[in-house]
């Protein structure tokens, strides 16, 4: 799905520069004149599938200052950037302290918002993965934040929604490794229950003893009074993962807990009242250890009720372009790798071809390790050296999937500027002494030096401020003294500074 932005101006011709700008990009575009249907816009229920908004300051009624003041209210989080008239630094600093991300100096050129579109887009991306980690911790996960390209896991979220509206018992079914804790997690926080705790319990990682209190708590004992997980999830969902490992006396012990909706933790005087909703996982095939007396078939029906099967990654291959581009940007950003901008052709197609026996999580874990340890600004298959390794020629025959040729980790796959824009340059020089054999003033070789870093990194605020090792503030503040933002020079690092 292409990326989708709203653009705010109350100048037609901007807008329509702006528009043209962004379709030649592929984007998705909605224009609107003032600041007041942009905020009327992003809060409407769909108003979450904006991905930039790119915002005039001066606007009729509720200017872009009020706007960006206002937005929180919205509950809406987007990159924003931010436009100003020529000398409009000030401006633009008092919209960068309210949130923009960025500033144009109208009037800008196709490619100066090109550069601005494209680094918003992926610093949103970014950010969005980290608050996707954060609602997952958080248990307010949802299927939104699920990967369902592939018809097998569509058909997955399609029952999962359904089960959400409903108390019923539901039971995950799949391999190792598939994500199951991630759709009980989704089915929790799509569901009137998702205020409530969301208790997980790993049933075959506990010994039985630590098992049953675990679940069932104390009441007696050096551990008196310590409630267990069915009174930890009370009015939420506790879930079971490897339901299968259960011994059978704690099966018993579950199996009227669902039916009377009590339990009777040891040493307890009285029943506790409990109101839960179980979902349970496992990779085993219930059936089978039912018949082999391993587990009640009583048991099997009461948690039966809502059965859903999550496919193992090698049924879902088309997911994996997207699972890569997710993990890989939820990685650079919590690993401080701002300059890690995709995944190159050739690695997409290592991973597209991999049989991956360990399922997502072996995804995952592959991705975080070439992550950690990549050092170019693209995942190369050199970054995956386990893969291409262990690749099992048959597994890895080629399979129709389509995919771009880049994986960036904006939306949607833009091609990045090429090499050469940040290529040293035989100018890239700056000379100290003038022509009579005078130092050069301090200000002209500052000024100088910023204009270089301004072409270099094609008018990249943050990045330039980093390379500088100035603050962003600094930056503009600069900018204003040294009068580059008001020059009327069309050499490189003029023409993007004045833009």
């Amino acid at each position: 799905m292409p990326a989708q932005i709203l653009i705010v101006d109350d100048d037609p011709a901007q807008r329509r520069l702006l528009e043209a700008a962004a379709i030649a990009l592929g984007l998705e575009v909605v224009a609107l004149p003032d600041g007041r249907a942009a905020l009327e816009r992003l809060a409407a229920p769909d108003g979450g599938r904006f991905d930039l908004m790119i915002l005039d300051l001066v606007l009729p009624e509720l200017d872009g200052i009020g706007v960006l003041e206002r937005l929180p209210r919205t509950r809406r989080t987007l990159p924003v950037i931010a436009q100003v008239a020529q000398g409009g630094i000030d401006q633009a600093a008092s919209a960068i302290r309210a949130g923009a991300t960025d500033f144009l100096v109208k009037p800008a050129s196709p490619e100066r918002i090109e550069v601005s579109i494209r680094n918003a887009l992926r610093l949103g991306a970014l950010e969005k993965e980290l608050a996707r980690s954060r609602r997952a911790s958080g248990d307010m996960l949802t299927f939104d934040d699920l990967v369902a390209t592939s018809p097998a896991m569509a058909r997955v979220i399609q029952l999962g929604l359904r089960a959400a509206g409903s108390p019923m018992p539901i039971l995950l079914e799949g391999e190792s490794g598939t994500g199951k804790e991630r759709i009980a997690r989704a089915i929790h926080g799509s569901g009137d229950r998702k205020s409530k705790p969301f208790v997980a319990v790993s049933c075959g990682m506990l010994a039985p003893g630590l098992l049953d209190a675990t679940l069932f708590g104390l009441q007696t004992g050096p551990s008196a009074r310590q409630p267990g997980k069915l009174q930890q999830a009370q009015g939420g969902t506790l879930f079971l993962d490897g339901i299968s490992d259960l011994p059978l006396d704690i099966q018993t012990r579950l199996l009227r807990a669902l039916q009377e909706g009590e339990i009777e933790p040891v040493g307890a005087k009285r029943p506790i009242r409990i109101d839960i909703r179980l979902i349970a996982a496992t990779d085993r095939d219930l059936i089978a250890r039912v018949k082999q007396g391993l587990f009640r078939e009583d048991l099997y029906y009461r948690l039966n009720v809502f059965p859903i099967r999550v496919p193992p990654l090698r049924d879902r291959r088309e997911d994996i372009p997207d699972l890569v581009q997710q993990f890989a940007a939820r990685f650079a950003g919590e690993e401080g790798k701002r300059s890690l901008r995709g995944v190159a052709p050739g690695a997409l197609d290592l991973l597209t071809s991999h049989p991956w026996p360990g399922n997502v999580r072996q995804l995952e874990n592959a991705v975080f390790r070439a992550v950690a340890l990549a050092d170019g600004p693209m995942l190369t298959p050199a970054d995956f050296p386990q893969m291409a390794s262990r690749l099992d020629p048959v597994a890895s025959a080629p399979v129709a999937i389509e995919t771009d040729a880049v994986i960036h980790f904006d939306r949607p796959r833009l091609s990045d500027p090429p090499p050469t824009a940040l290529a040293p340059r035989p100018d890239a020089t700056i000379v100290a002494v003038d022509a009579g054999g005078d130092v050069r003033p301090l200000v002209d070789i500052e000024s100088e030096m910023i204009r270089l870093a301004l072409d270099r990194y094609r008018g990249r605020m943050a990045t330039v401020a980093r390379k500088l090792g100035i603050g962003r503030s600094t930056l503009y503040r600069k900018l204003k003294e040294l009068g580059i933002a008001e020059t009327g020079e069309k050499s490189g690092a003029g023409k993007i500074a004045a833009e």
